[in-house]
């Protein structure tokens, strides 16, 4: 389980009733309730001294959704009835705070639990004032912010507001439209000293603007777009295939998912984000770019939580001989999701501890666009991002 620290860590999810969210939580309550199963934690195992048990963590969190997280849970489909009832009963007494919304962002994610603010500044002073409030309230020692809202559409990152932390502080007094609801939040977790994870591929503290903030202040952030299935998949199996020297003609990936991600992603504009963090791995890892490099994600309803995610890789081997490989890899998003999700609080709140701010690269190996601190690029290597995990955490 790990090693007892007895610190109460809070875990602020923005996006707390959305399907990540609510499995991550119904996961940590069934634990506490004498669960000992603890299968897809990948730092279940590793006991690192000062890192927060499981049984320690305590969460709360925003939603444009105000129903009980009970509720929210059975309505995404990942959770039953049941699963609740066996352990998690403790979702049906929270709800989320209401949250900041933008249609300018996120034209088909909408809701009535809003946080009612003249402008940007008073949207971060409430946020702060929640961040405040569930510490005392809950009688914590730290805090992490987790972004599990839905995506965004991609911002012009050449705004002259997100490329200066002072540039950002007026664009905040303006209400400057190149801020997005993401970046409020990491804007207002990082000035309260608050660790801040982004697992969408919205564009959050990643900006220049907040990148220099959290440095300034020590904050530790990571990011963005988590790494739980197709994109995984492809940093597992390029380093393989560079090793053999088979060369990678053509990728072509699709994806069809109807949770609420998906919906999200139904937008062009969202959509677009996505394919940004998602298409960037390949020609890292293997060197060369792969031309015919095909990204398709789609939604469709029907199919709920239960994402499929299937990719033809055309490869040429010795002799000029071609060969085609086929993954198809039928998944829960939710379930692979959440448990990232609680180990990069788990780790932000250790960095916290150790004085370690600003980028947190160690994290890289659970995200698709890692972030980094000196402008290299990233690293997307599965096995050697692995190793800068346990390599920071001290286990060899």
């Amino acid at each position: 389980m790990g090693i007892q620290t007895g610190r109460r860590v809070g875990v602020a999810f923005v996006g707390m009733g959305g399907a990540v969210a609510t499995t991550a939580i119904a996961g940590i309550e069934t634990i506490k309730s004498g669960s000992n199963r603890l299968d897809g934690l990948p730092l279940a195992g590793v006991p690192v001294p000062g890192m927060a048990d499981y049984k320690d963590l305590v969460f709360g969190g925003w939603d444009l959704n105000g129903d009980d997280l009970a509720s929210a849970a059975t309505g995404h489909g990942v959770l039953t009835a049941q699963d609740i009832d066996n352990g998690a009963q403790a979702l049906k007494g929270i709800t989320p705070w209401p949250a900041v919304g933008s249609a300018k962002f996120c034209k088909n994610i909408d809701g009535a639990n809003r946080i009612v603010a003249r402008d940007h500044r008073e949207a971060v002073s409430v946020i702060a004032n929640d961040l405040n409030r569930f510490r005392k309230e809950s009688n914590l020692d730290d805090v992490v912010v987790v972004n599990l809202a839905s995506t965004e559409r991609w911002p012009d990152l050449s705004a002259a507001t997100l490329n200066s932390a002072d540039a950002f502080e007026k664009g905040l007094d303006s209400s400057d439209e190149s801020i997005s609801p993401a970046m409020l939040y990491a804007y207002a977790a990082i000035k309260s000293g608050v660790p801040y994870a982004n697992f969408t591929p919205s564009v959050a503290a990643d900006v220049p603007a907040l990148m220099e903030l959290a440095r300034e202040l020590n904050v530790p952030v990571a990011g963005k777009d988590g790494k739980t299935g197709q994109t995984m998949m492809k940093t597992v199996l390029a380093p393989a295939l560079k090793a053999r020297s088979l060369h990678v003609d053509g990728w072509f990936s699709t994806n069809i998912l109807g949770n609420r991600d998906g919906l999200a992603l139904n937008d062009k504009d969202s959509l677009q984000s996505k394919l940004n963090t998602k298409g960037t791995v390949l020609d890292s890892i293997l060197g060369y770019p792969v031309e015919d490099h095909l990204v398709h994600i789609h939604y469709y309803r029907p199919r709920g939580d239960d994402k499929e995610a299937w990719d033809n890789i055309d490869v040429t081997g010795f002799m000029g001989q071609r060969m085609q490989i086929k993954v198809n890899f039928l998944c829960k998003d939710s379930i692979l999701a959440a448990p990232l999700v609680i180990e990069i609080a788990r780790v932000l709140d250790l960095a916290k501890t150790r004085g370690d701010g600003g980028v947190q690269e160690q994290l890289s190996t659970f995200f698709k666009a890692p972030m980094v601190k000196n402008g290299h690029g990233p690293e997307h290597d599965f096995g050697k991002q692995q190793r800068m995990l346990f390599d920071w955490l001290g286990v060899h």
